[in-house]
């Protein structure tokens, strides 16, 4: 199967009788890895009435002639990508049509596209359908259908204008009218190596015979394509309804496919419809030459050059292909009195004597040969300009730096300021006032543009290393319990590690940080200072008296009698031994607490319970301490020696004794002195009532074996066996 299917159309001619010849053209592209053509190629005849199409016939048709390629219209100024290949096939075939009231619908269906098609849904999959349609008018005229004149051009060249002529030719004179309509489907992927099924069938690649009208348009890609609109464009791709050209300029890389059919009308009435369906390649197309003039602006095709304040103009000549370049020269009305002076460097210094104005020029890329260009250039001369300034500040302390511009222009007035400080900031302010946070040597650059949109730049550097005008901490006081961690953040600007700088933090210590970090292992309280000298020799310094304030901390402990217990017994006596405490909190597992000093607590739950103390110091710091107390969980369990199931409501059961509640598993057999089991349960709270399994014929009287296996909820297990004796 070919899934290179680019085009096609039908088209017939009268020739009396009830006699027609058919010509079918299908296009492919031949690049890659494509099939051939049918050969034979299944034609198929259907007749409609009104919304009924029934089954005329089905044939064979062999190609005209080999398979030719359709030359690519000349570019031989445009560097195109190699390889762009289409293919034509030619199918002619005769039949004789009744004259009817019916419509004839002549259809070749073959799938599929080129799967890279940009604008239409699963173009892979997507076959086509060419047909044309014999209108009983146009059977009883014995009319011949307009035939295009042309192939679309094989290839676009993106963001290039297309001018391309599809108009037909109609033998009959009749008025023709063009527009965009929609390819449509035909076929599909079974009986492919893609996907199995039956190839003559409707969604087969070759369907035999084709398959009957209404066909399905294809799907484009919403929103950015339709029928109407098949393709992007700045203009957008269109075509003339009167004479069939196509124009627009595509803008983007791919294949469109795109549908061009031809009304034939006579006195008004419509004749026939002509369906071409085709596919647009645009490609990425470099011109041979191409006029480039570098630190210009290029507006409709002009090269604008701005010079400010200097009548001598370096005009830097980037034009490509430069190997494609054989001559070139410029020509510029350097005094504006229209006599051009001649300049045959490639990038030339231009002198225009007269300064300030407008100057017009040319640039001559192979003049006279059939691949060269010229360039419009425009030289605007404008007033010169200078930018300035000053900058006051108190170098030692900090504070604002107020700057002054002192730039100047010879044009109407300057008209934008642009400001940057160095170290982030930035102002649009003909004067500003900046303040520095961040001490170092700031370049900073003023550029200004006055009304010609001419710029000029001016920088120098500020040294700015002054000592802050205020020296301020956080936090303003600091209130801790022994050992405290304590950071003392320096929010004064501007500092940084450059500067040379000592706290005193009362305690002996001292550190050279910006914003220190110390440890104050003793109560107490301690002033601090700091002495801050910049590196340029300014120097401050500032004290903060009782800034530190360190209360004493007690010290949590108790002990626990006993240190564990049992659930039959769970009550622990605690005795504080913590040092310098006022106040005590206790919690006991997740359910009791107390505020004595030597609580007593009875544990209601079984498990590991945690115990915390919280001690508080008279002034207020707290410790606390964690203890675990185990609280085991404990059962008992006894079993008589015998029992006597006789209905008289005493001693009926053969069941345990004790305290259940711990017991995480258990399992009891009773076994006959044959050793059958007889009964058995995993429930310590059911015994045996002497029968077997509790529902049979009652047991005789006698010994009988008892063998118990219980845990408890901790694991630990215990094996019970023994005798028993029913009595009757």
């Amino acid at each position: 199967m070919t899934k290179h299917i680019i085009g096609g159309e039908i088209t017939y001619e009268c020739l009396g009788g009830g006699d027609f010849r058919f010509q079918m053209n299908v296009y492919r592209d031949c690049a890659g890895s494509g099939a051939s053509f049918d050969n034979p190629a299944v034609i198929t005849i259907y007749r409609q009435s009104g919304n009924s199409y029934s089954f005329v016939r089905s044939f064979t048709v062999s190609l005209d002639r080999p398979p030719t390629a359709i030359p690519a219209i000349e570019m031989p100024c445009m560097q195109v990508p190699p390889g762009i290949c289409v293919q034509g096939a030619q199918y002619t075939f005769e039949e004789n049509l009744p004259q009817s009231n019916d419509t004839y619908h002549i259809i070749y269906q073959r799938c599929c596209r080129n799967n890279t098609i940009t604008n239409i849904n699963n173009p892979n999959s997507t076959g086509a359908t060419y047909s044309v349609e014999l209108t009983p008018l146009a059977q009883q005229l014995c009319n011949n259908s307009p035939t295009f004149n042309d192939f679309p051009p094989i290839l676009i060249c993106a963001n290039q204008p297309i001018d391309f002529d599809h108009s037909a030719t109609d033998p009959d004179g009749d008025e023709l009218v063009y527009e965009f309509c929609s390819p449509v489907e035909g076929g599909g992927l079974a009986g492919s190596a893609e996907q199995p099924g039956d190839p003559a069938a409707c969604d087969g690649v070759a369907p035999n015979p084709g398959c009957p009208p209404p066909f399905t348009p294809v799907s484009f890609v919403q929103p950015n394509f339709s029928f109407t609109r098949p393709m992007s464009g700045s203009p957008v791709v269109s075509i003339n309804s009167s004479n069939g050209f196509i124009s627009g300029v595509p803008e983007f890389l791919g294949q469109y496919v795109v549908g061009v059919c031809v009304k034939e009308f006579r006195n008004g009435q419509l004749l026939s419809v002509v369906r071409r369906d085709f596919q647009f390649n645009v490609t990425d197309c470099q011109p041979l030459v191409l006029p480039i003039i570098e630190n210009t602006v290029l507006v409709n095709d002009t090269f604008f050059v701005t010079s400010c304040g200097d009548n001598t103009v370096f005009l830097e000549n980037n034009s490509t292909q430069r190997s494609n370049i054989d001559s070139h020269f410029w020509e510029f009305d350097v005094r504006n009195n229209g006599v051009f002076e001649t300049f045959s460097e490639w990038s030339p210094t231009v002198l225009f004597p007269d300064g300030i104005g407008n100057y017009n020029g040319k640039l001559f890329l192979n003049p006279g040969e059939p691949c060269g260009d010229t360039a419009d250039v425009v030289v605007d001369i404008f007033p010169g300009l200078e930018s300035d300034f000053t900058l006051d500040y108190d170098t030692c302390v900090a504070g604002p730096v107020t700057f002054t511009d002192l730039s100047s222009t010879d044009a109407e007035s300057i008209v934008d300021w642009d400001w940057t400080f160095g170290e982030g900031g930035s102002s649009m302010d003909s004067n500003p006032i900046y303040e520095y946070r961040v001490p170092g040597n700031h370049l900073v650059s003023l550029t200004i543009e006055d009304n010609n949109g001419c710029k000029d730049t001016f920088q120098r550097i500020i040294n700015y290393f002054p000592v802050p005008s205020l020296l301020v901490v956080d936090p303003s006081e600091v209130l801790g319990c022994a050992p405290q961690l304590v950071d003392i953040n320096n929010l004064s600007f501007p500092i940084d590690s450059t500067y040379d700088i000592l706290w005193q933090l009362g305690d002996g210590n001292t550190s050279t940080a910006v914003s220190p970090r110390h440890l104050y292992e003793n109560p107490g309280t301690y002033n601090v200072s700091v002495d801050i000298t910049s590196p340029i020799g300014c120097m401050t310094d500032a004290a903060w008296d009782g800034l530190i304030r360190i209360r004493p901390t007690p010290v949590a402990d108790f002990t626990c009698e006993p240190p564990s217990v049992t659930s039959f017994d769970s009550e622990v006596r605690f005795t504080d031994q913590s040092i310098d405490a006022a106040f005590w909190d206790w919690t006991f597992g997740e359910k009791g607490f107390s505020f004595e000093q030597n609580p007593v607590y009875v544990f209601p739950d079984t498990g590991l319970q945690t115990v915390i103390q919280i001690v508080e110091h008279p002034e207020g710091c707290r410790d606390t301490m964690f203890k675990v107390i185990d609280v085991v969980p404990e059962y008992r369990y006894f079993l008589p020696n015998a029992f006597t199931p006789n209905s008289d409501g005493k001693n009926e059961i053969f069941l345990g004794k004790g305290f259940f509640e711990n017991i995480g598993t258990f399992r009891m057999i009773i076994l006959n002195r044959w050793g059958e089991l007889i009964f058995e349960s995993r429930d310590p709270n059911l015994g045996w009532n002497g029968r077997k399994y509790n529902t049979g014929e009652p047991s005789p009287g006698g010994v009988y074996v008892y063998q118990v296996r219980l845990s408890s909820t901790r694991g630990e297990t215990m094996e019970l066996k023994g005798f028993v004796t029913l009595l009757r």
